[in-house]
């Protein structure tokens, strides 16, 4: 799909007692920047470190300490821009975000408001072979995380953790793009994929390394496209922003809800306040945590101690020049160098990873059989095995390509192969060696197969008749002919020679 030749998926339609509704979806994705320092001080970012032992003087708001920098953020911010085929502002600056709480120990954010490191970009999201959505991304900007507060130690008092506090994220704004449950959390997931081709993000969702502020709103059909065409919000609905979601499942089952709750209260002839909300998994619903905050209830202003940010277009181009092959260019690769299926691909690609391991097992075979044996036989072994990644695979890709040059050869036959897997994945070991050590070769003598065939057919005079009456029943002497030579005959070879003596 890298041409871009696509169909848009339908809106999600939510049927009213007044009639049709549509969902309307814009989201902000904070994604943590992979780096080992943080945004403006060279404290460690490491996830799991003991409580407050990762805070600088900087991160912890002492009085005279003046922030730096990190080029490194930098130039994840640029990389991850790049990746979404969005604009790359050579000048940028950062603004105070003037907020108090406890896990906000500068009394401000710095974060980028007026003036964002990356402008506009795009992110085609797949819904299925030939259907896929184009959302666009209005702007990427860098800011500082906060801290963690921790409210369930203790009955009376809550700790605050600042280790997070100054990690760099990368906040990621769509515009209202997005139509649906699926459709969000599908574009989540693409957000995540090509961050992690680039290694920007790792994407951990647990580590709370990627969350999503969602903006959901409801409007009636056509007034989408009114929208599309003026560019004017007022033919959209009021949005409600649920903030913080970790999870595909949860943020698809808040969308659905928050749309429902919208609908109820414009049908029985309330209007939506537009305010921040929570989404309460256990009770599947969202409530109101806030009024939705204006820019100006917030005083931003320019941060005096830092410069703007001025970066070279010869630096850009550096990093542009050295980014990977990236999610939709390998797909559509794979589809065309190895013929593979839409689904299989898509499969494949999903990590940088699993696509480089096919590639090295297919250079020394046929990609579809390559692909089979990768999404069939090794991915669903792992799967057993307690889920495991491909990072603990006991079987390289040199050992798989092996077994399916053997299998290409005619040196074993499918069965074997299954077998030989399974020796290989749980003993290890060369699979050429093993199946000359192991006398599993594949019996491809004509004449010792015809013997075994004589001598089967010979010993079953009525299952002769039977097969001779009914041809489909020849499958039971190949079977047959199969068990008494171990399953080592070319079953091809079975076939026809089965085929040939019944007359069939």
């Amino acid at each position: 799909m890298l041409d871009l030749t696509y169909e848009s998926p339908k809106a999600k339609t939510i049927s009213g007692a007044t009639g049709d509704w549509e969902l309307v979806i814009g989201m902000e994705v904070h994604a943590q920047v992979a780096t080992a320092a943080k945004l403006f001080s060279g404290a460690s970012t490491t996830f799991g470190a003991e409580p407050n032992s990762n805070v600088s003087f900087i991160d912890a708001g002492m009085p005279g300490m003046l922030p730096v920098i990190n080029e490194g953020c930098v130039a994840q911010a640029v990389r991850t821009g790049l990746g979404l085929k969005a604009a790359i502002n050579l000048t940028s600056a950062f603004d105070r975000k003037n907020y108090f709480y406890p896990d906000l120990p500068q009394g401000y954010q710095i974060s980028q408001l007026y003036h964002p490191i990356v402008g506009e970009g795009e992110v085609l999201v797949e819904m299925g072979d030939g259907l896929a959505r184009l959302v666009r991304i209005e702007r990427i900007h860098l800011e500082q995380d906060a801290g963690k507060l921790i409210h369930d130690m203790d009955p009376n008092l809550s700790f605050v953790d600042y280790n997070r506090t100054g990690v760099a994220l990368m906040e990621i704004v769509s515009r209202p793009d997005i139509r649906g449950p699926e459709e969000a959390a599908a574009y989540v997931l693409k957000l995540r994929q090509i961050m992690r081709y680039l290694g920007t993000c790792d994407g951990n969702m647990q580590n709370g390394n990627l969350r999503a502020d969602v903006n959901v709103s409801v409007c009636r059909p056509g007034d989408y496209e009114r929208y599309m065409e003026s560019q004017d919000f007022s033919h959209l609905g009021t949005r409600c922003e649920i903030k913080n979601m970790n999870s595909m499942r949860f943020i698809q089952a808040a969308i659905d809800y928050e749309a429902r709750r919208q609908i109820a209260l414009l049908e029985d002839g309330k209007t939506v306040v537009q305010e921040t909300r929570l989404y309460d998994a256990d009770k599947n619903e969202t409530r109101s945590m806030r009024s939705k905050e204006e820019a100006h209830d917030y005083r931003y202003f320019p941060d005096p101690d830092l410069l703007p940010l001025e970066i070279e277009q010869a630096w850009v181009d550096e990093i542009e020049a050295s980014l990977p092959e990236l999610p939709d260019a390998k797909k559509a690769r794979l589809m065309g160098d190895y013929g593979l299926s839409d689904y299989d691909a898509s499969v494949l690609t999903a990590e940088a990873e699993s696509a480089a391991y096919f590639e090295e097992v297919a250079a020394a075979s046929d990609g579809k059989l390559a692909a089979n044996w990768v999404l069939n036989e090794l991915f669903g072994r792992l799967k057993r095995d307690g889920d495991k990644g491909l990072s603990e695979s006991p079987v390289s890709p040199a050992q798989l390509g092996g077994i399916i040059s053997l299998i290409q050869k005619g040196d074993i036959s499918g069965k074997i192969a299954k077998d030989l897997f399974e020796i290989v994945y749980t003993e290890g070991g060369d699979p050429s060696q093993i199946v000359e050590a192991r006398g599993m070769r594949q019996v491809t003598d004509t004449g010792a197969i015809e013997a075994a065939v004589d001598e089967v057919i010979a010993a079953n005079p009525d299952q002769v008749e039977k097969a001779k009456a009914n041809p489909k029943l020849a499958g039971w002497f190949v079977g047959q002919v199969m068990k008494a030579t171990g399953g080592k005959a070319n079953p091809k070879a079975v076939n026809e020679l089965v085929a040939a003596k019944l007359g069939l």
